[in-house]
C-alpha cells in the first residue's frame, strides 16, 4: 500500500506561536531553527506584548503525524518576521492547506499571512492561539478586524495543547478537502 504525503503550513506572524504548535504535535522531534534573539534585533523586530521571548525561527520549523500506514502529515512552520517571508513561497509549494496562527494582542501581524494564502488560493483556516486560556473576542469581531472571508474556517486553539492543535488540524483536513473540485466517478 503507497503512503501518502499531506504537506501543512503553520504560519503567522512574529510570536504567534508557531513552534510551540509543531512541538505540541510532532511524533517525532521536530527539527527547529531556532536562534537567540541579540542586539541586533532590536528596532528590527517588534517585541510588545512579548518581552519574554527570548528566540525565534529564521528559517523553518518540521514535524510530523503519522495518521495511518497511509496517511502522514508533515508540518512546516514558517518565519514570522517580514525579513524572512522568502522562505515562504518554498515551504507552502505542493502543501494542501496552511493553519494561520493569529495572537490577538498583535493583530496587526496576521494581515500578510492571510493575504498570502489567499492569493495563492491555498487553503487555510485562522486558528487564534489562547495564550491565556480566554476568549477575548467574539468570532465576528475577529472576522470584522481581519476582513475575513465567511468561508474561511476561524477557530481557537491552544498550540501548548496537543489534543487543541489535533482538532485545528482536523479542521484544516476538512476544509481543504472540501474545496477539492468533484470528480466523476470511474467507471
Amino acid at each position: 500500500m503507497k503512503r501518502t504525503s499531506v504537506k501543512i503550513v503553520v504560519a503567522g506572524g512574529f510570536g504567534t506561536g508557531k513552534t510551540t504548535l509543531v512541538r505540541s504535535i510532532s511524533e517525532i522531534d521536530p527539527l527547529t531553527t531556532e536562534e537567540v534573539l541579540t542586539e541586533a534585533s532590536v528596532g528590527v523586530d517588534d517585541l510588545a506584548g512579548l518581552e519574554d521571548k527570548h528566540s525565534t525561527t529564521v528559517a523553518l520549523d518540521f514535524g510530523r503525524i503519522t495518521i495511518n500506514h497511509e496517511v502522514v502529515l508533515y508540518l512546516f512552520g514558517t518565519p514570522g518576521q517580514d525579513r524572512f517571508w522568502f522562505m515562504w513561497d518554498e515551504l507552502a509549494q505542493g502543501a494542501v492547506g496552511a493553519i494561520v496562527l493569529i495572537d490577538t494582542r498583535r493583530l496587526d501581524s496576521s494581515f500578510a499571512a492571510i493575504d498570502y494564502f489567499e492569493r495563492r488560493k491555498i487553503p487555510f483556516l485562522v486558528a487564534v492561539n489562547m495564550f491565556h486560556g480566554e476568549r477575548v473576542y467574539t468570532e465576528e469581531e475577529i472576522r470584522g478586524a481581519l476582513h475575513l472571508s465567511a468561508e474561511a474556517p476561524l477557530l481557537w486553539t491552544d498550540a501548548r495543547n496537543r489534543e487543541s492543535v489535533r482538532e485545528t488540524l482536523v479542521r484544516l483536513v476538512r476544509h481543504a478537502l472540501s474545496r477539492l473540485p468533484d470528480t466523476e466517478p470511474v467507471g
